[in-house]
């Protein structure tokens, strides 16, 4: 009898155990669903570019991860942790481009619970970079993953330009002369007589002091923000980064179309570049001179007028342009710059701030450009202002920002939306580049290590 009783009792509290042990597996489960799905990615682009390719996650909060390297054939496998396999994360199979120079595929699938593993499939072996930024501007918690090259492609542009072969981007594609070879000459301009027209003034005085250039010039272009970087958006939706681009595409045409003068891009497409990766690219490129190009935002819609800027090592020479610097600094935060990739030339170009004559140049070449937009333009002031830009620091190559005018102006931003304005814009800047050059010829420059 009593063994019976204690085989029942056994019996019923086993049973009991059971269903507890189940209702806790049950719970455990729950909350590791729930885990896994407190986290969702919101958005998730790819960005391809010719020095790199980048891919950013953007999620609610921090994501967790863990990257390898796997060869045969080259892919990169990261694991993102307690990440919700949701339809945003699984549209980044659909965002490669065949023109892709290094990703070939991207493939998304669970690998566990709550973990997601991201694959991308390569066309090479790459240098890959993969770094978490803290929200900033209108993002969110992003994970990034950029993906170089094993070679620097602007040092294979420069070898094909010392090779006298083609090269893209704009790279001359033949060798600079020597400084002692027969001088180009920059004619006497009958573009310009088509430039001083369309810009409203006559440059009599400009064709008569045209000088003879002692080699073939390069001036770098650089439209403001790109990629992950949108810079800032007029009434309408327009977006800096797409405006500065049309326009620096519409300059460099018109610089190459000149003898003696070639233009390059720091970027050609809508991707992101730092802030310092816009210098050394000049620097690399020994560019003679380097023009940035903006179409900023104020807090006052009504504020309207271009302006152009040089480098200040004595700090601002306006609240307003002290503004505008720190909000043109801020594009290495929305952006997305990872602190670990430092350039060879990146410390020389930001610690080498001795740099009075290159200033002196600057202000010199912004006047003249200035001077020639405000034929076309209002200018929100009559003189060059300097500021503390990040991407003017070039110790030796001229250097100005042109603020073409207010995209947070409705009126201006119709305009700088229209292409006839833009294609005078253009114009503008090209005779105040000619008009400096006339004055300041460009001598022999010495070549840069590449170390």
């Amino acid at each position: 009898m009593i063994v019976k009783l204690y085989r029942h009792l056994i019996a019923r509290y086993a049973s009991l155990a059971g269903l507890w042990l189940c209702l806790l597996f049950f719970c455990l489960s729950l909350t590791g669903v729930a885990h896994a799905a407190n986290n969702v990615v919101t958005a998730a682009r790819v960005w391809p570019a010719p020095d790199y390719t980048r891919i950013t996650l953007e999620a609610n909060a921090a994501i967790s991860y863990k990257m390898s390297v796997i060869k045969n054939p080259d892919r990169i496998v990261i694991d993102l942790e307690n990440i919700a396999l949701n339809q945003v994360i699984k549209s980044l199979a659909d965002k490669t481009v065949t023109d892709d120079s290094y990703i070939n595929q991207l493939r998304v699938a669970a690998f566990k619970p709550g973990v997601v593993r991201l694959v991308v499939d390569l066309k090479a072996e790459v240098k890959p970079n993969v770094f978490t930024l803290s929200p900033a501007g209108d993002y969110k918690h992003r994970l990034v993953l950029d993906i170089y090259p094993l070679n620097d492609p602007l040092m294979a542009m420069l070898a094909q330009r010392d090779n006298g072969t083609a090269s893209p981007n704009g790279v001359p594609t033949t060798p600079a002369a020597p400084a002692a070879a027969e001088p180009v000459a920059i004619e006497p301009i009958e573009s310009n007589a088509v430039a001083n027209q369309a810009a409203g003034k006559n440059n009599e005085r400009t064709n008569a002091a045209v000088q003879k250039y002692m080699r073939q010039v390069t001036i770098a272009l650089d439209a403001g923000h790109g990629g992950e970087d949108p810079g800032a958006r007029g009434a309408t939706g327009s977006l800096e980064k797409n405006i500065t681009l049309m326009i620096a595409k519409k300059l460099k045409a018109k610089i190459d179309a000149e003898p003696g003068m070639r233009a390059v891009l720091t970027r050609d497409g809508d991707y992101f570049i730092p802030l310092h990766g816009r210098v050394v690219k000049a620097r690399k490129l020994q560019a003679d001179l380097f023009v940035s190009i903006h179409a900023d935002a104020f807090t006052n819609p009504a504020a309207r007028g271009s302006s152009v800027f040089a480098l200040s090592e004595r700090g601002a020479t306006s609240a307003s342009a002290r503004y505008l610097a720190k909000k043109e600094n801020e594009s290495d935060l929305i952006g997305g710059v990872s602190l670990d990739i430092k350039d060879p030339l990146l410390a020389r170009t930001l610690l080498d701030l001795s740099q009075t004559a290159t200033i002196n140049d600057s202000l010199k070449l912004g006047k003249s450009v200035l001077g020639q937009i405000g034929e076309i333009n209002t200018l929100h002031k009559s003189h060059v202002e300097q500021a503390a830009f990040a991407v003017l620091k070039s110790p030796d190559i001229p250097s100005i920002l042109v603020e073409t005018a207010f995209i947070s102006n409705p009126e201006e931003e119709r305009k700088l939306s229209d292409d006839a304005y833009q294609d005078k814009l253009a114009t503008s800047i090209l005779t105040g580049i000619k008009m400096y050059f006339a004055t300041n010829p460009a001598l022999a420059k010495t070549k840069l290590a590449m170390e």
